[in-house]
């Protein structure tokens, strides 16, 4: 029988607030690490050691602004829900549209068996959530942890406590890119004082100032390496334009219909004004112009053609 993560559910929405407490205790022993026991003191020795601290912690404490501002967000965010008795739109309702929006779902009307099944959705008009008892737009999935469907739906994160997907993935992914960057500078930062204590084997702290120096150098090194993962992976599934729950789904198909080519796909997900790719919000023209940012409606490949039902 095959082993079944959802069974764990529970378990993860009893996890709750203990992440982001965990998260907060890891931030403030490195800075704790970072400023006060180290480079803080530093600003007053003189020298090129007071230049380098200087720069170090106008650099960390830049990163730790935005990796705070990215976290609080993606937290925040609500990833997007369908509303209440939320219904596709038929031809007549549609009027003229994009032809590069790809409706592919059908009329609201039809019975129960014609609605989708679960992993063969490419060969159906329309979806239907059993679990909400209710339609639901393309790429929404159920998340069982939160109990209710969520466009465009990447995963359920633990360290967030949210899910990921349409409202909040590009603050998700700012939340890794500034992550790894902060992890990486700290774990630089701390290297010379680790080498320092394993090289000579003495060193001007106390016991405690040493363990926190351990724990954070350790904690952070491993982050950076594991977030470092995390990017790549999402680098991929951002420049094909699908999620992580989508890209299992679709591992035995060849063309993926929401693949418009990286350069859209970029904007998918970071939208078109450049000045709003590196912070965690979206310019009102680009939520106005591109349907796609708030997770109901999305442009296809004008090659695609839904497989016929037999």
């Amino acid at each position: 029988m095959a082993w079944n993560v959802f069974k764990f559910c529970t378990a993860l929405r009893a996890l709750g607030s203990i992440m982001i407490v965990f998260v907060l205790a890891i931030i403030g022993v490195t800075y704790y690490s970072v400023v006060i026991a180290h480079y803080g003191p530093s600003l007053f020795l003189g020298g090129f050691d007071s230049a380098f601290s200087v720069v170090a912690l106008i650099v960390f404490h830049s990163l730790l602004v935005m990796v705070m501002w990215c976290y609080s967000s993606v937290v925040l965010t609500d990833p997007g829900g369908v509303p209440p008795n939320w219904r596709p739109l038929t031809d007549e309702e549609k009027g003229d549209a994009d032809p590069l929006v790809g409706s592919g779902y059908g009329n609201a009307d039809l019975d129960s068996k014609q609605l989708v099944v679960p992993g063969d959705y490419m060969s159906q008009d329309i979806r239907f959530c059993h679990k909400c008892k209710q339609f639901k737009p393309p790429r929404t999935h159920h998340c069982s942890v939160c109990r209710r469907c969520i466009l465009k739906m990447d995963h359920h994160c633990v360290w967030v406590v949210n899910c990921v997907g349409a409202l909040n993935y590009k603050y998700f992914l700012l939340f890794l890119f500034y992550t790894f960057l902060e992890t990486t500078l700290v774990s630089l930062l701390l290297l010379r004082v680790f080498m320092e204590f394993f090289n000579d084997g003495e060193i001007d702290e106390t016991p405690g100032t040493l363990a926190a120096t351990f724990i954070t150098f350790v904690l952070n090194l491993a982050f950076a390496l594991s977030i470092l993962g995390f990017l790549i992976m999402h680098t991929a599934l951002v420049g094909a334009n699908t999620t992580t729950i989508e890209a299992y789904e679709k591992k035995t198909s060849p063309k993926w219909r929401y693949d418009l080519g990286w350069k859209k796909n970029f904007q998918q997900v970071f939208g078109l004004e450049k000045k709003f790719w590196f912070i965690p919000a979206y310019s009102e023209e680009d939520l106005r112009r591109m349907p796609a940012l708030q997770g109901f409606e999305y442009p296809t490949r004008p090659d695609w053609e839904l497989p016929q039902r037999h």
